[in-house]
């Protein structure tokens, strides 16, 4: 069979036409196997191909790649969050001979830089790897990212003072920036190869379920502490100094879990679409939809597509045709959208943790006592708050998101946010000197709504509403974005929470943190619904096929 020579000259590029490796039923698609490869065949299979992965049947694979990309963010969670009880436990290691108010605690500004680290590599990661993922391909970086999570986790638990002068908190400080290097990086690629091997059906859901896993992520940090604290009780009530294993033996662990998901992520295949719409192969896009999904039609009615005579040259996305892209309105009006939605997002998510030890004291888990109970205490105490609001509204979006949609979600999210926080603020001491009971409900319905909301669609709609060649980019500069309101959150309100006194200003914030959740609800309205639709109408790529 002699095939054309020319090749296919579309508004995304020329293809090198390969064999196309599915069953065609419909008497359309007959035609394109009787005679020479033509132009316009090129076209059915690119479309053939992309509509095996958008109808196909949710089986094994689709599992497997939910929980790849999950094991991440359950590490990049554990990870997050046991810094948070690291410092604590560490207060007790490096400043038990401090006086007064100092005595067992790390220092406020230490304290803030060192959490805070981890967010500033984010903001690196999320770009660069966003970037780099349209660039080079996301198979190629996938698991990169896993590996600086992993190096640098481990490094992290072996910190220690150096001998010219670096306290362990600064070596700690340089592990933990480079964590969120690779932390971000899982951000942009983990979301755009779900979304772009899942099915229109399950999309929401499968993107859901893979955020979801920070939930189980947070609350393994804290059983995992009280594991550890439980084995070393002897001996951190006969010396506390001994809880220098314990913080290392917490952090370090979580590397375990990426160990664990590095193979898997190394070998996944590359997506279908990055294969058909940058690399232009479409006989390999074809086999590797073979090699994961399956085939679903019947063998009889199918014949392989001869290869293409001509292999096009590649044309990777430049920024050059990004800018041309998004300087059109309805283009740059979706990136805004989804990027201050994030950013606004995670300004009162990530400042709301201001007030977890509050809550805290309130229900009970916290107070004075020796080391050991102290931190016996809060761990426990945050498994509860966890449990109570996190986790569920993880959940139920992901069981609702493909039939409510993403933008539902959003708006319902914002609204109940806005609410709550306008009450939390203006009536903060009255609610909490008549009725502790009814704070922690508020609390508790805030981080519901922030994870059955905004928390979520926020990392879902970037990896859905982009052309594919800046699909990853536009994700990255979303995320970032987000992360920025992150900094902003933790390094400049931490330090005004205790204007006029100690949590004095906590209030006022919570006021701001109302104020932002209006900014969200306002740049929803630029954020496009999702649901439903395949990533080709979304992005109108399906249009410029014709």
């Amino acid at each position: 069979m002699s095939s054309s020579s020319n090749s296919l000259q579309d508004p995304l590029g020329s293809h090198k036409l390969g064999e196309f490796a599915g069953h065609a039923k419909s008497d359309n698609f007959k035609g394109i196997y009787t005679g020479e490869a033509t132009d316009d065949d090129a076209l059915v299979v690119r479309r053939r191909a992309l509509a095996e992965i958008d109808n196909a049947k949710f089986g094994w694979f689709h599992v497997k790649a939910c929980l790849v990309a999950g094991i991440g963010f359950f590490t990049d969670s554990y990870d997050i969050f046991a810094i948070n009880l690291c410092s604590l436990i560490m207060g007790y290691v490096y400043y038990a001979n401090a006086e007064g108010d100092a005595k067992n605690s790390t220092p406020t500004n230490i304290d803030m830089w060192v959490k805070g680290s981890t967010q500033l590599g984010c903001i690196i990661g999320q770009f660069v790897f966003g970037y780099l993922s349209d660039r080079l391909g996301r198979k190629r970086i996938y698991g990169v990212e896993l590996i600086i999570i992993i190096v640098c986790t481990l490094g992290g638990s072996f910190a220690g003072n150096t001998a010219r002068g670096l306290s362990v908190y600064w070596v700690l400080f340089i592990w933990r920036f480079i964590l969120g290097i690779g932390i971000g990086g899982d951000y942009p690629v983990s979301a755009i190869i779900t979304s772009e091997f899942a099915t229109t059906k399950n999309r929401g859901a499968m993107i859901a379920a893979v955020f979801a896993m920070q939930g189980f992520g947070i609350v393994a940090a804290a059983i995992v502490a009280i594991i550890v604290l439980a084995a070393f009780k002897g001996a951190v009530d006969g010396d506390q100094q001994n809880l220098d294993y314990v913080w290392r033996i917490i952090m370090g662990l979580g590397a375990v879990p990426g160990i664990i998901a590095l193979y898997f992520r190394l070998t996944i295949p590359e997506t279908p679409r990055y294969t058909l719409d940058i690399e232009k192969d479409t006989h390999k896009a074809a086999q590797d939809i073979k090699n994961t999904i399956g085939n679903t039609n019947d063998a009889e009615d199918s014949a392989p597509l001869q290869p293409s005579a001509v292999q096009a040259k590649v044309q990777k996305p430049t920024w050059t045709e990004f800018y041309h892209h998004f300087k059109k309105w309805k283009n740059f009006r979706v990136l805004m959208g989804t990027s201050v939605t994030w950013f606004a997002l995670d300004v009162a998510f990530y400042g709301v943790n201001l007030n977890s030890s509050i809550i805290l004291q309130a229900i009970g888990f916290s107070g004075k006592g020796t080391p050991y109970h102290e931190l016996m205490k809060t761990s426990a105490g945050n498994i509860i708050l966890n449990l109570l609001g996190t986790l569920p509204g993880y959940w139920v979006t992901v069981f609702t998101i493909d039939r409510l949609g993403r933008r539902t979600i959003q708006f319902i999210g914002f609204v109940v946010l806005l609410v709550l926080f306008c009450i939390l603020g203006f009536a903060y001491h009255q609610i909490l000197d008549r009725s502790v009971a009814g704070f922690v409900v508020l609390f508790t319905l805030a981080q519901f709504f922030q994870n059955f909301g905004p928390n979520t669609t926020t990392f879902i709609i970037p990896s859905e509403a982009f052309p594919t060649r800046f699909r990853s980019t536009c994700h990255g500069i979303s995320a970032a974005s987000g992360k920025i309101g992150a900094v902003i959150a933790q390094l400049g309100f931490f330090q005004l929470k205790n204007r006029g006194g100690k949590n004095a200003f906590i209030p006022h914030l919570i006021q701001i943190f109302a104020l932002f959740m209006l900014i969200g609800l306002i740049f929803t309205w630029f954020v496009p619904e999702t649901k439903g639709k395949s990533l080709e109408e979304l992005s109108e790529e399906s249009e410029r096929d014709d």
